[in-house]
């Protein structure tokens, strides 16, 4: 049975079997001594920071169901882990019902306010702005979504008072943190980004992660930030005033302060809504894959290995077999073709969600695969034509942009349900733009800067009021067949996720290897003729395999997924595993501790 559990904890442990092994009862001769038994783990946290696994951990331990944990988690993340999620972003999430058996999707996606036109990221001589200035200012923030989800999904599976969760987090946020590794080397690595002069935009989250002499924060630092701890007790009070009074009104404010301010209103963030939706669900080998719906790319990770189940069949030498990663490798880049055509947000854009998750259509695709080389013609097909309803119009060529910041965890309670959720405030630091405490979002970077290709065909993700962006995010739950809950996984990584995600699954349920093993196999991601993978965690028959094979091989000096996976073994034990390449924990719940 292997476990993966950080070494305070083991420490623990094995003074705890000491005590308990050396233990004797000499008070009665008659006495019969019974064996000890050893303490059975029955719930899983896995996040991609300690504090936040420990929060989790703490409300599964009182009492909480995943979802309160979910809470606890989010909310944590949000204070020690601000460059990648927080309440002023949004995030999807996956749950699991043990009781019936169900899987149902939380889309708590960011909208773009109504001021918002595909002319968005265009300056006054019509001109495309840069990126990096369109990302850290006021025109990239969305309405938030987070707390709407959150509640939302507690109303349906939450057991303590909703105000329990936000306990760790205010506490935290009161007494103060120690800033990690991670967040330094995240402020350093931004440094030039940060507003320093009010001229050129908003300094508060400069100042907050800045000493007095401008240094930034450095690892072990003890931060406090009181005005997050605000934030908290008004959601933890009652969860509508994040987007009515107050609250909101900030977030409005640090919205459209000027220069480069966006129009994200009082009205855009109190006419927001969570959505609950029926989870997208597919079958890989004898198991059941289930994910988040539009405009969640889920349906891609759900491509990856339905595509899988048709072409050439891995060899049981698994991840040491070469020709093993080529299949995995052709399988992702004729899913990103079909990604970058089709996937939006379905309540603005006509999206071929049937005829892409179509057998016949898988079939198709398949057929692209050859054993014998790389296809070096792989474009979008034509899922239009697998299914009754066809497209109101002929979309254009993608152009949307890629940045990476983002978190994924994974809960798994007592009682057997899960949750498998990414979060994210889009990029490193979001906007660069506080309010609350919370850094705000720029997810409106993740549609499509232009609004028609080279051909005037209008693009499927362009900006428009209400919109959601389209997102790579694909948290996902893996029931076995008798729709138990088998595993939970996701990663954050921008467009490179769906091939985190669909590597680890690989890893787990077609090469036999744990959840660690899996996630500590090297990324690769694959959208085109160039192969990305990293350098020192892949083996080098392996770089020259996809080589020899006919790829553009970039060896990466390291790759920023975030997994986290749990899987039940036979014995119905949990197994975790958590990815070195942040700094991800898997928290343990014993049976002795509820």
């Amino acid at each position: 049975m292997k476990y993966t559990i950080n070494y305070t904890k083991k420490l623990f442990l094995l003074f705890t079997f000491i005590i308990v092994g050396c233990s004797e009862n000499t008070t009665d001769s008659n006495t019969t001594v019974t064996e000890d038994i050893a303490p059975k783990p029955v719930g899983m946290v896995v996040t991609a920071n300690p504090l936040a696994t420990d929060a989790g951990l703490e409300i599964l331990r009182s009492g909480g169901s995943a979802m309160d944990a979910a809470i606890a988690v989010a909310s944590t993340l949000s204070l020690v882990e601000p460059q990648s999620s927080g309440l002023g972003g949004g995030g999807f999430m996956v749950h699991y019902d043990a009781d019936t058996k169900t899987i149902e999707y939380y889309n708590g996606r960011e909208k773009a306010p109504m001021g918002a036109t595909k002319e968005l990221f265009f300056d006054e001589n019509g001109e495309k702005i840069a990126f990096s200035k369109a990302k850290n200012s006021g025109l990239s923030i969305g309405a938030p979504g987070l707390v709407a989800v959150l509640n939302m999904a507690h109303k349906d599976h939450g057991k303590l008072p909703w105000s329990a969760a936000f306990a760790p987090a205010l506490r935290h946020a009161t007494d103060g943190f120690a800033v990690s590794p991670r967040m330094h080397n995240s402020i350093v690595a931004y440094e030039k980004n940060f507003y320093k002069d009010a001229a050129d935009g908003p300094t508060e989250l400069y100042e907050y992660l800045h000493l007095e002499d401008g240094s930034p924060l450095p690892a072990g630092h003890i931060l406090q930030n009181p005005d997050y701890a605000e934030t908290l007790k008004i959601v933890a009070n009652n969860p509508d005033d994040f987007y009515n009074g107050p609250l909101a009104e900030k977030i409005a404010a640090a919205a459209q302060q000027m220069p480069n301010g966006g129009t994200l209103s009082v009205e855009d963030i109190a006419n927001y809504n969570a959505v609950k939706r029926d989870a997208y669900c597919s079958t890989y080998r004898n198991t059941t894959l289930c994910g988040s719906a539009l405009p969640s790319s889920w349906v891609s990770v759900s491509m990856v290995m339905s595509i899988l189940n048709e072409a050439p069949q891995f060899s049981d030498a698994g991840a040491d077999d070469p020709q093993n990663w080529t299949l995995l490798a052709e399988a992702l880049r004729i899913t990103y073709a079909d990604n970058n055509q089709f996937i939006a947000d379905d309540a603005f854009v006509d999206v071929p969600i049937k005829g892409l998750m179509s057998d016949a259509y898988i079939k198709d695709r398949a057929k692209l695969i050859s054993r014998e080389g790389a296809n070096n013609n792989i474009q979008s097909g034509d899922p239009w034509a697998y299914q009754e309803q066809q497209a109101s119009l002929d979309y254009g060529k993608d152009a949307t942009l890629d940045t990476h910041g983002t978190t994924h965890f994974v809960v798994v309670d007592a009682d057997g349900n899960a949750v498998s959720m990414t979060a994210t405030v889009e990029g490193y630091f979001g906007s660069l733009r506080m309010a609350g405490g919370m850094v705000l979002n720029n997810q409106l970077t993740d549609f499509s800067f232009d609004y028609e290709d080279a051909d005037g065909n209008p693009i499927a993700n362009a900006v428009a009021p209400g919109k959601r962006p389209r997102s790579s995010m694909s948290p996902t739950i893996v029931l076995d067949e008798n729709d138990d809950f088998l595993m939970a996984v996701g990663s954050p990584g921008g467009r490179n996720i769906i091939s985190y995600v669909a590597k680890t699954v690989v890893g787990i349920m077609s090469w036999g290897l744990s959840p660690q093993e899996a996630i500590d196999l090297p990324n690769m991601v694959a959208k085109t003729e160039q192969v990305r993978i990293e350098r020192n965690r892949a083996k080098p028959e392996i770089i020259q395999a996809l080589r020899d094979f006919g790829y553009d091989v970039f060896e990466s000096e390291g790759e920023i997924s975030g997994l986290s996976a749990v899987l039940k073994l036979d014995d119905g034990t949990l197994q975790g595993g958590a990815d070195p390449r942040r700094e991800g924990t898997v928290g343990i719940l014993y049976d002795n501790e509820l």
